[in-house]
């Protein structure tokens, strides 16, 4: 599932929410994107709120996607770090109702660096007229509709399901 570093994807040294390229955008949406896929695939089976299991079914199917395409555009996997490492072994590891708030926390955590890192990213790249760029761009319009809707989703979930 998650690969080891490769040489192209070691330039991801920091893990704030901007990008100057398209190629450093990419990146940086994948490593989130493999983390929830991987605690998504797990939630769909174990979370015990309802609202909780319906948006790791969203999500999974979000995150399949987005991986996808991705890799498709040759987006090299980058090495899990070790917060994601760590929120991983938390959703392994908890039950119940400690495992729905951890699993959709991370979610809402995931999601506000995505929203930001696309927001940033389309802001500091208006004007780059490549193709890559231009594609890239459209890429990330079409994300962050959904990356502020599954912020406000998590949200509201922690909010009136797993309060506590």
């Amino acid at each position: 599932m998650l690969t080891s570093l490769t040489s192209e994807a070691a330039i991801l040294v920091d893990n704030s929410p901007t990008a100057a390229s398209e190629k450093e955008f990419r990146q940086k949406v994948l490593g989130p994107a493999e983390l929830s896929l991987a605690t998504s695939q797990i939630a769909v089976n174990k979370a015990a709120n309802k609202y909780a299991k319906e948006f790791a079914g969203f999500e999974l199917e979000e995150a399949k996607a987005v991986t996808s395409v991705l890799k498709d555009l040759g987006t090299p996997v980058p090495a899990m770090n070790a917060k994601a490492q760590a929120t991983l072994t938390k959703i392994k590891t908890a039950t119940g109702a400690a495992f729905d708030k951890a699993y959709i926390q991370a979610q809402l955590e995931n999601h506000e660096f995505l929203r930001d890192l696309a927001q940033n990213y389309l802001k500091n790249s208006m004007g780059k007229t490549s193709s890559a760029e231009s594609q890239t761009r459209h890429l990330a319009t079409l994300a962050l509709a959904v990356f502020k809707e599954h912020v406000a989703l998590t949200k509201q979930i922690l909010d009136q399901q797993l309060k506590g």
